[in-house]
């Protein structure tokens, strides 16, 4: 119960920390986001549509009604959209994302621990190099190189699946595979790693010993033990996969967190900036949280602990 209390007040300072930086490195770049419409508006139209959002209000002042519209879980409204606001644009594109995201970590995890464990198990031979080079060109090649590749061969040469949109199954294929790609050769990387490692502990030779097979040693011994790395990279990684890829989402034309994302920096849309910024924080924070509790739940022995924290 220490350790939960502990880490829920540090989360809160976090996020407390998170948004102060955003929202003072937000306001230290030149002009507002009304600037560029300096040429086009009178300067009477324009004061009232910074009052309308409390930009002619001092930084201090703006940051404390901000922090308190926060504390209600209002997002504020946004700048460029006059229907919705940053609630609603956050719940329009988290399923999307999730989605997305979902599916692309459940390509990682499936074939990256079986990539990773088929070398561990084959090793210094031609499988585990040919797994190795798989892994190596999977964190090598960046996915917005990957993404055009795969539109190129599948959707345009071949006509397999849709160059781009959001709608059917079809159109998450591509866009999962590419976003999957990068973690996918990561977690081979560290089930591969971490197996060699098991396979080497006297439990494993003992299990050896009474006559269990290769198989069932791997599975009952083995993949248990070795899941810890991975699971360490789990958080960040879930977070990342979860809230959106800025990337894959404008290659491929989807609606999702990131888009809203990267529009609102183009259109200097400072309370979306701020909303998903902060929403993508508390996704990452609690997902690591999680991933600690977890740690007890796979190997019993891991022992949880305010102390030195």
């Amino acid at each position: 119960m220490k350790f939960i209390l502990k880490r829920l007040l540090t989360m809160l300072l976090t996020i407390w920390v998170i948004t102060t930086l955003t929202f003072v490195i937000m306001h230290t770049i030149p002009g507002d986001p009304f600037s560029s419409d300096s040429d086009v508006l009178p300067e009477e139209v324009l004061n009232n549509m910074r009052a309308k959002f409390n930009l002619d209000k001092p930084l201090p002042v703006q940051y404390l009604l901000y922090l308190k519209n926060l504390a209600s879980f209002d997002l504020g409204p946004s700048i460029e959209s006059e229907t919705r606001n940053v609630n609603t644009l956050i719940a329009e594109g988290l399923p999307v994302s999730a989605l997305l995201g979902f599916q692309a970590l459940v390509i990682a995890l499936v074939f990256g621990m079986i990539l990773g464990i088929i070398a561990s198990l084959f090793h210094n031979r031609t499988i585990d190099y040919a797994a190795m080079t798989i892994a190596i060109l999977g964190i090598s090649v960046p996915s917005f190189i990957l993404a055009p590749l795969l539109i190129k061969f599948f959707a345009v040469q071949w006509g397999m699946l849709p160059v781009a949109s959001w709608g059917t199954w079809k159109h998450t294929i591509l866009p999962s595979v590419a976003l999957a790609a990068g973690p996918l050769a990561i977690i081979a990387r560290f089930t591969r790693s971490s197996m060699l490692e098991v396979l080497k502990q006297n439990y494993m030779k003992t299990a050896d010993a009474k006559g269990l097979g290769a198989a069932g040693i791997v599975i009952k011994h083995g993949i248990r033990n070795a899941i810890i790395p991975v699971v360490s990279f789990m958080g960040p990684l879930v977070a990342h996969l979860l809230t959106g890829t800025f990337v894959i989402e404008k290659i491929f034309a989807i609606p999702g967190l990131g888009k809203y994302f990267v529009d609102s920096i183009f259109n200097r849309d400072y309370p979306v900036i701020l909303g998903t910024t902060i929403f993508f924080s508390v996704v990452l924070i609690v997902t690591l949280f999680l991933i600690d509790l977890s740690y007890r739940l796979i190997d019993p022995r891991i022992k949880l602990s305010s102390r030195g924290d």
